[in-house]
């Protein structure tokens, strides 16, 4: 079980230490998108859903959860988040979600940005889902990444 992070030598899950690691800035962008039939998507852009303002409940909740990953996944280190945006883009068939979350520390914020863009598309279907049941959540991926040992990475895909 060599060579694997998150296993000791005896199988066993653990936390990797990252404690001798130097502080780096690092940021991390993730984004994903939510379809959603044209007549529920109208009533989102125009503020008309029947729970309110979905694009803003969606951001505050994004921004919560990315601050709360830590406590969600279970190896992942608690991070003290320099700062976490939510945006949105409307787009044909739904909206475009995209979370940036940025610290300087000793590992890096994909996950933070991952979970705030999931919980944000999750708090939009939440939101709207009287409007439209059938709403498909997709492609949630990372976009980029910079700082840290691995240096800067981004999706030759977009």
């Amino acid at each position: 079980m060599s060579g694997l992070s998150h296993i000791d030598a005896s199988g066993t899950a653990r936390m990797v230490d990252v404690g001798g690691k130097v502080d780096s800035h690092r940021v991390a962008v993730a984004d994903g998108f939510i379809r959603i039939a044209a007549d529920a998507l109208a009533a989102i852009e125009a503020g008309n859903a029947p729970k309110g303002d979905v694009l803003g409940t969606a951001r505050i909740a994004g921004i919560m959860a990315a601050k709360k990953t830590g406590d969600l996944i279970p190896l992942c280190h608690p991070l003290a988040l320099d700062a976490v945006n939510i945006d949105f883009a409307i787009e044909e068939q739904g909206i475009r979600a995209t979370a940036t979350a940025s610290l300087t520390g000793k590992t890096g914020v994909e996950m933070e940005a991952l979970t705030g863009v999931s919980v944000a598309l999750l708090t939009i279907y939440d939101m709207a889902k009287a409007l439209d049941k059938a709403m498909e959540i997709e492609s949630v991926r990372l976009v980029a990444k910079r700082g840290g040992k691995s240096g800067d990475w981004q999706r030759d895909d977009g």
